[in-house]
């Protein structure tokens, strides 16, 4: 009978054994690749949110990533500054307070949602629903001012009408 050290040694050897081993280098590149991946993915999605979130400030109002001038100087370098501050590692509102800072408000192709500024996210709205009940409103009111139907008028008035349209027209 093989002593406690013996198959321990025996477990180590099956463990160690050459197909073993290719199948455990073989996951632990996977997970490698799979965590570089994922690092990567994070970043690239990061970087297309925020540069669809930026205008590029050349004068050609377009968003930052979307800038289709051949040579665009200002595109090229705020899009290096924008992949700077992600690696460096800052949060989405420090690169873009940062750009507002740099570039101005301009820099944002949405208004912030805070203060004075809220006032463009509301008014569009507030607008739509005045200009529904102004037309309510005003169709309500020409339904109440319909004119009576020349049928419905009855008595010596009527009869003088008819005569009228007779002579006219010669029935």
């Amino acid at each position: 009978m093989p002593t406690p050290w013996a198959r321990g040694a025996d477990r180590m050897r099956r463990l160690f054994d050459r197909g073993l081993v290719r199948i455990w280098v073989q996951l632990t590149l996977a997970c490698m690749l799979m965590i570089v991946t994922v690092g990567a993915g994070d970043t690239t999605a990061r970087f297309n949110d925020l540069g669809h979130r930026m205008m590029c400030t050349c004068g050609c109002n377009q968003i930052l990533l979307e800038c289709n001038h051949v040579g665009c100087t200002v595109s090229t370098q705020m899009r290096g500054e924008l992949m700077a501050s992600l690696d460096r590692g800052d949060n989405d509102n420090l690169v873009l307070q940062g750009f507002v800072q740099k570039y101005g408000p301009p820099v944002l192709a949405a208004p912030p949602k805070t203060g004075f500024d809220l006032l463009a996210w509301i008014t569009p709205g507030i607008l739509f629903i005045l200009a529904t009940l102004g037309t309510a409103l005003l169709v309500w009111r020409w339904k109440l001012r319909a004119v009576t139907p020349a049928a419905t008028i009855v008595g010596p008035r009527m009869d003088a009408m008819r005569e009228r349209i007779r002579k006219e027209t010669e029935i």
